[in-house]
C-alpha cells in the first residue's frame, strides 16, 4: 500500500506561531494557559488558552486577509507557514485541501445586535472552506470534517485514505477553532469547566480547560523531507449517550487495537500514548480503562491539554504534531496538572520528561456523540 508521509506541519497557537515555538515552550513545561478576566467572554473570571494580543495580525501580516475572521485568520496564518516548508501548491490539481473545526465562525453569532439575522453565509463551514481555498488560490473543492473532537485526527486520516486512493498526490490537513463566549458557555452549561488549569488523569480534576489555535500538516506520497510516516487509523462509536462517553472503553480500545493491527504493530511497539485526557471525570475514565482493554496500561501516556487547554477541531491535529516532534526528540512529555493517580483502572501516566526513544506512538481523541479515532504516527526512517 502507498505510504503517506507528513513533509511539513505547523502550529499557531498562545504558545508560538510556528512549530519550532510551540514545541519548545512545551519542551520548557510551559503552558499557554492563563487567567481571563474579560467581561465579553463570560461575568467571571475564567482560565482558558488565548491567543496573545496582536499575534495574528503578525502572523498575517501582508497575506491579504482584511476583513477576515480570527478564525479564517488563524487558517491563513497556518497553511501559510506550512506551505513555505515545501513546493507543494493547492494550485496543483493533485493537492487536496481538509478543513477540520468545530464551531468555524461562530463567533459571529456574537457579533450582530440584537435581534439581527447573523450572516449565515459566513457561517457555513464550507462557505468558509471555500475562502480558504481561494485565498491560495486552491484548484479542489475543500473538504470540511466537523466530527467534534475528534475532527482533527480524523482529518488526518480521512487525507491519508485520499493519498492511498490515487486521489490525491498532497494533501494540506488544516484546522482550528476559537475560543469564543458561545462555545464557554457550552461547556459551562455542562458543568464541565475547571476552576483551575485542567489536570488529566488527576484524582482532583474538576473539568475541562478550553484552547484556541490552528494547526497544519501536509501530507504527500512523496518522501522527500519527510520525518514522520503515517500508520493505520481507525474510528469508533459508543452509541452511548450524546455527550457522555462509554462507561467502558471497549469502543475506544477496539479503535487503538485497529490502528495497531493495520500497521502491523503490537502493544510492545509503541513508545508513549498521546490521549485525549480532557480532565473531566467521565472522558479520562474511558480512556484509562480502553488503555487496559488494547493492551496499553503500561505504556507511558499523556494528556498535552494542561498545555493548549481543549482546542476542539485543532486538537486532533497540535497534539499530533507535538507529539512527532516529541517522538523525534527521544522525549516522552509530561502531562502538566497531573499529580495523583485519580481513574480506577491504574495506567502509566506520564508526569516527568522522560527521555525515551521512540519510533512509534498512538494518538487517542474522542468527542461528543461517542466518537472516537485512534492513529499511529512513526519515525520515518529510510
Amino acid at each position: 500500500m502507498q505510504q503517506v508521509y507528513v513533509v511539513a506541519d505547523n502550529i499557531v497557537g498562545p504558545l508560538g506561531s510556528t512549530t519550532r515555538e510551540n514545541f519548545d515552550q512545551v519542551l520548557q513545561g510551559n503552558s499557554g494557559i492563563g487567567l481571563q478576566e474579560n467581561g465579553a467572554y463570560a461575568a467571571a473570571p475564567f482560565y482558558g488558552a488565548m491567543m496573545l494580543p496582536g499575534q495574528l495580525d503578525t502572523c498575517t501580516a501582508g497575506y491579504n486577509v482584511e476583513g477576515y475572521t480570527q478564525f479564517e485568520k488563524l487558517l491563513v496564518a497556518s497553511i501559510q507557514n506550512a506551505l513555505q516548508q515545501t513546493d507543494i501548491k493547492l494550485t496543483d490539481t493533485r493537492t487536496g485541501l481538509i478543513i477540520s473545526t468545530t464551531k468555524g465562525n461562530i463567533e459571529l453569532l456574537e457579533q450582530q445586535p440584537e435581534g439581527a439575522v447573523p450572516p449565515l453565509e459566513n457561517m457555513q463551514l464550507f462557505a468558509t472552506a471555500k475562502k480558504i481555498a481561494a485565498h491560495f488560490n486552491g484548484i479542489n473543492q475543500p473538504l470540511v470534517i466537523s466530527s467534534a473532537c475528534i475532527s482533527g485526527l480524523l482529518a488526518i486520516l480521512t487525507g491519508k485514505r485520499l493519498i492511498e486512493s490515487g486521489k490525491y498526490d498532497h494533501v494540506v490537513v488544516t484546522g482550528a477553532d476559537v475560543l469564543t463566549r458561545f462555545v464557554l458557555s457550552g461547556f459551562q452549561s455542562f458543568q464541565a469547566v475547571s476552576a483551575v488549569p485542567c489536570k488529566p488523569f488527576d484524582a482532583n480534576r474538576t473539568g475541562v480547560t478550553l484552547g484556541e489555535g490552528a494547526a497544519t500538516v501536509i501530507l504527500s506520497n512523496t518522501k522527500a523531507g519527510a520525518a514522520f510516516v503515517l500508520g493505520a487509523g481507525a474510528v469508533s462509536n459508543d452509541a452511548n449517550h450524546i455527550s457522555g462517553p462509554s462507561r467502558t472503553g471497549e469502543e475506544l480500545a477496539a479503535a487503538m487495537q485497529l490502528a495497531l493491527t493495520g500497521s502491523g504493530l503490537t502493544p510492545e511497539d509503541i513508545g508513549f500514548v498521546s490521549a485525549h485526557g480532557t480532565a473531566t471525570l467521565y472522558n479520562d475514565e474511558m480512556e484509562a480503562k480502553a488503555l487496559h482493554h488494547a493492551g496499553l496500561a503500561n505504556i507511558p501516556v499523556n494528556s498535552l491539554k494542561g498545555y493548549y487547554g481543549h482546542t476542539l477541531g485543532a486538537a486532533g491535529l497540535i497534539e499530533a504534531i507535538i507529539s512527532m516532534q516529541a517522538m523525534k526528540a527521544g522525549v516522552v512529555l509530561p502531562t502538566k496538572g497531573y499529580e495523583t493517580p485519580g481513574v480506577s483502572m491504574p495506567v502509566n501516566v506520564n508526569n516527568v520528561l522522560l527521555q525515551k526513544k521512540s519510533t512509534h506512538f498512538l494518538k487517542t481523541v474522542s468527542g461528543f456523540g461517542g466518537c472516537n479515532a485512534a492513529m499511529i504516527f512513526s519515525l520515518f526512517q529510510d
